[in-house]
């Protein structure tokens, strides 16, 4: 068994990004292509970002992508009491400090724009002094102590070697005034003591990193391997690539599921993006077979492009590969909730199996099915079959009596009508079916042809449709 352990440690502020899970999904696979642990931590500990149910939108993303973690999940703000007797080391130890100073005092370092630094004020104040604020109950912040020169480095797996000059570093605060502590506390602590030996995140870690390098050098501690992501980019409707944000569409996963997309089409996309297999020739992965084929070398430094057109390939893939009945488990209500009764739905999503990229879509596929869309005469003409206008009425009218004596209204007996009908008349069965189909769909692309559209909307409405054609091309 592999002593390889790693962690997701998302905040309960909201949806699930889909940059978020793609962290979740690399660090779940670090971990089990290796025989690991993976734990999930909810870092609660910014009070003021929570949002009520986020974290069952986490769980709930977790168990619907199959991201399985180990044991129960652990909570920051129910290990408050820990975090404060590590900071109280790191004071004993000379490596963070109590600070006293007022917001006031604060905001008067920044310039009008806001920007400035805190000037370590509170670094040097004597034993006395902090003994007599902490009597008299002054608010204060415990501060990590920076080193005033030199440089701290680290080498990441992904990027390398990565340093930074200590002169840049701020003295970061470690606990709070309400007692919460700061992120870049308490998960270096909770790395430690839960035994994380591979951290994976986004590379906006990348340069922060030093700062926690030098909280486990204060303590004594081996540093993890690092594993920074590349960044996620999306690409909006004139090709530009920036950040992957809302304006290039539904950007959490709850979104793109409520949209149609399937989670293990979500998953296998998102498993490439930012990292590429041994063998690049294939595209389609369970869980398992990611799980077996990832590894660590093949992650990418180069940023990744969520692309959505690529992604819609994917699921539709997917959808393709369905059973029948677990397909028809989610294109049936969309159907029955948007078709008039008489509408044949089961055999309108049969049609629909392999003609859609994401059940989202389906709504949009059926316009002709939920109302008589306007038409043009010219739809008729089609040089193929060489019709126009003018023959397709006359083959409509002949087919009229016929179709309404026509009793079991199925796919194959109205095919084998309308075969018979043309043989007699020795016309072509595709000019044929090409003036019943458009009479029927009212629009030249459709998801079926004349007779399995006759069959979805039934004896009466496709009597009512043709007889509205006739009219129309009289």
């Amino acid at each position: 068994m592999s002593n390889v352990v790693t962690r997701f440690a998302p905040s309960p502020t909201g949806f699930m990004h889909i940059g978020n899970l793609r962290t979740a999904l690399y660090s779940y696979l670090v971990s089990k292509s290796q025989g690991g642990k993976f734990i999930l931590r909810i870092e609660d500990t910014d009070q003021v970002r929570l949002v009520e149910g986020a974290t069952d939108v986490i769980l709930d993303t977790l168990k619907m992508t199959g991201i399985e973690y180990d044991g129960e999940p652990y909570v920051q703000s129910e290990r408050l009491s820990i975090y404060k007797e590590y900071a109280e080391k790191l004071i004993a130890g000379g490596n963070a400090y109590y600070c006293f100073c007022t917001q006031q005092r604060l905001d008067s370092l920044r310039d009008e724009n806001g920007i400035g630094g805190y000037d370590g004020h509170c670094r040097n104040l004597s034993k006395d002094e902090i003994e007599k604020n902490l009597a008299e109950g002054v608010p204060y912040v415990i501060r990590q102590k920076m080193p005033d020169e030199g440089k701290t480095s680290y080498t990441d797996v992904v990027y390398g070697e990565v340093e930074i000059d200590n002169s840049e570093l701020r003295d970061q605060i470690l606990i709070k005034a309400d007692g919460f502590p700061t992120y870049n506390f308490c998960h270096v602590v909770d790395d430690y003591l839960m035994g994380v030996t591979h951290v994976v995140r986004g590379n906006e870690y990348l340069t922060s990193t030093p700062k926690y390098c030098l909280l486990y050098d204060a303590f004594g501690w081996e540093r993890p391997t690092y594993v920074h992501l590349p960044l996620l980019m999306g690409k909006d409707e004139n090709g530009n690539v920036s950040k992957l944000s809302k304006r290039h569409g539904a950007v959490s996963f709850q979104d793109l599921v409520n949209d149609g997309y399937l989670p293990e089409a979500i998953v296998n996309y998102i498993a490439l993006l930012g990292w590429c297999p041994k063998d690049s020739n294939q595209e389609f992965f369970t869980m398992d077979e990611l799980k077996s084929a990832f590894s660590i070398d093949g992650l990418s430094k180069s940023p990744a492009v969520f692309d959505y057109e690529k992604l819609k390939w994917f699921n539709a893939e997917y959808i393709k590969k369905m059973p029948d009945d677990k397909y028809e488990e989610k294109a049936l209500p969309i159907l029955d909730e948007f078709c008039e009764n008489y509408i044949n739905t089961k055999k309108l999503a049969s049609l629909l199996h392999t003609r859609i990229s994401y059940f989202g879509e389906i709504r949009k596929s059926i316009d002709f099915v939920t109302s008589r869309l306007e038409m043009d005469s010219s739809f008729y003409t089609n040089k193929k079959n060489k019709t126009t206008p003018e023959n397709c009425k006359e083959v409509l009218v002949d087919c009229l009596p016929i179709l309404e004596a026509v009793e079991n209204w199925d796919n194959d007996t109205l095919f084998a009508v309308l075969k018979e009908y043309s043989a007699s008349k020795e016309k072509k069965a595709g000019a044929v079916m090409w003036a019943v189909r458009i009479a029927v769909g009212r629009q030249i692309i459709t998801p079926g042809g004349a007779t399995e559209l006759m069959e979805v909307f039934g004896k009466a409405e496709s009597i009512a449709r043709i007889k509205q054609a006739v009219e129309e091309l009289e």
